[in-house]
């Protein structure tokens, strides 16, 4: 899996912006916190924002057992964005409620499989910076460009693969009471 397989998935899309990658040593704050670590964006991102969040899909693809969607988390209660992301989900491997609640679409990825108690181990493979010109800057609502950084993932189901996923959070200043927040969470 990598970023142009994840955006092939959607016709007329115009490929993942410009990056590099990077090691998860070179990730500043507050990105470090919200992306290098094992667990759920979704969590992650209501911990460091004090929170919910809702999805919004912008696009989805389903081929056979596959279904994949490009989405934005905003916070409840308003319509910030705080995360891009792509999600590509073998539905095989998860139960019909499950899949039915996917489908819907009205609930983050995140938040379903934790409700569900399913697919829980979080593999982070790769970190990247990210511009914010094109589209992910129009998506983030930014007025100039500049950058942020995001994550690959698997998530696993029984050691197999079963989720890919492409995280990017929209860019942050370095708030220190919020990453005091998140750190106890993630730590504890």
């Amino acid at each position: 899996m990598n970023l142009a397989d994840l955006y092939a998935i959607f016709p007329g899309s115009s490929g993942p912006p410009e990056h590099i990658e990077v090691p998860a040593e070179q990730v500043p704050e507050p990105y470090h916190t919200l992306l290098v670590h094992d667990h759920h964006m979704t969590v992650t991102m209501e911990a460091y924002h004090g929170k919910p969040v809702y999805v919004r899909v912008l696009q989805r693809h389903r081929a056979g057992s596959w279904y994949a969607r490009k989405i934005l988390l905003f916070l409840v209660g308003t319509e910030r964005v705080v995360q891009f992301g792509i999600v590509r989900i073998n539905l095989d491997v998860c139960s019909r409620e499950v899949r039915r609640a996917i489908l819907e679409e009205s609930a983050p990825l995140g938040r379903i499989l934790i409700r569900h108690n399913i697919l829980r181990r979080i593999e982070p493979l790769s970190f990247f910076r990210f511009q914010t010109e094109g589209e992910l800057g129009r998506l983030f609502r930014l007025n100039q460009p500049g950058e942020t950084y995001g994550r690959l993932a698997l998530i696993h189901y029984e050691d197999h693969p079963a989720v890919e996923l492409l995280e990017v959070p929209t860019p942050e200043p370095l708030d220190e009471e919020k990453l005091r927040r998140l750190k106890a969470i993630v730590r504890g």
